[in-house]
């Protein structure tokens, strides 16, 4: 029996050598694949790598010719600069970075919850041309921001919200419902009806059923959700820029960083850089925390279908 067991191991540890042993063109492939994982990832890393660095230079000492080299004495002034915009800028960066996400974080809520609910609905309680209604929320997602611009305008006009920062939570709120419709709408397909049916059996109301069932069981798709609205709203700048006619008093990061590059003469790599770094710091920030929650409701079926 004994000997049975070492024959068997040994045919295995044979079997996984033989595996290791690859021909002429298995390791021209191999080698083919790292070559070029090893190139995606120079591509991916150095832009991050060229902003960090000439950061940390300071102000005046970034120059095109000095740009891939390492800083001879770390300075942070550039950080400082870009915050608050002193004398190079006529605005500073941490007004636009705090009304950025008060309207961030207002839209991504607000379209979370709408796009619940009617996930919750085209999902559990059918009705005659769900489907097809269930289609033309889909059809939104397809519709490119510029054919919007014009009756965006004009109904932001009418509702009066066209000189505040809730311009743009309305765009986003109403641009974002289709994609959360359809997160919410196939993961609530993957609840069991059984659970529906039961709560009917004890005489609860629709509303009910929603609260008590499926919003407990809805923690993942809600993440997906927020993130991805998170972070389509904060790198938003075509909306920005239109809705809020460029007003410096109404701008959000990514306008603020678009006047910062192009607000002087001269140009500043390093503040310009640096406020490129700030502005991505909090979507870097989401991915990094929140992440492995994103993937698990992105496994759990929030975007299948």
């Amino acid at each position: 029996m004994s000997k049975d067991i070492v024959d068997l191991i040994t045919t295995k540890h044979d079997v996984r050598n033989k595996k290791r042993k690859l021909n002429g063109k298995e390791k021209f492939w191999l080698i083919f694949r790292y070559v070029s994982l090893t190139f995606i990832w120079f591509l991916v890393v150095m832009p991050i790598y060229v902003m960090v660095i000439n950061s940390l230079k300071g102000v005046k000492n970034v120059y095109l010719i000095n740009a891939f080299k390492l800083p001879e004495k770390i300075d942070f002034s550039a950080w400082s600069v870009a915050w608050s915009g002193t004398d190079y800028f006529p605005q500073s960066i941490s007004e636009s970075m705090v009304r950025t996400l008060l309207f961030v974080v207002q839209a991504s809520i607000i379209s979370a919850v709408i796009g619940s609910i009617n996930g919750y609905v085209f999902a559990k309680w059918k009705f005659r041309g769900s489907n097809f209604v269930f289609t033309m929320f889909l059809f939104g997602m397809f519709i490119p921001y510029q054919a919007i611009m014009i009756p965006l305008v004009r109904i932001a006009t009418t509702l009066e919200i066209n000189k505040s920062i809730y311009v743009l939570v309305f765009a986003h709120v109403i641009y974002g419902i289709p994609i959360c419709t359809l997160i919410f709408r196939n993961y609530y397909e993957a609840i069991p009806n059984e659970l529906i049916e039961a709560g009917r059996v004890d005489k609860a109301s629709m509303v009910r059923i929603y609260r008590s069932i499926i919003l407990p069981l809805s923690v993942p798709a809600f993440v997906v959700v927020l993130i991805w609205q998170f972070t389509s709203a904060w790198n938003d700048f075509l909306f920005a820029i239109f809705l809020t006619g460029g007003s410096p008093k109404l701008s959000v990061a990514t306008t603020a960083l678009n006047f910062i590059t192009g607000s002087s003469n001269q140009v500043y790599y390093g503040v310009n850089m640096t406020a490129s770094l700030i502005v991505s710091l909090p979507t870097l920030i989401v991915y990094v925390f929140l992440g492995r929650y994103f993937l698990r409701g992105l496994l759990s079926g929030s975007l299948k279908g």
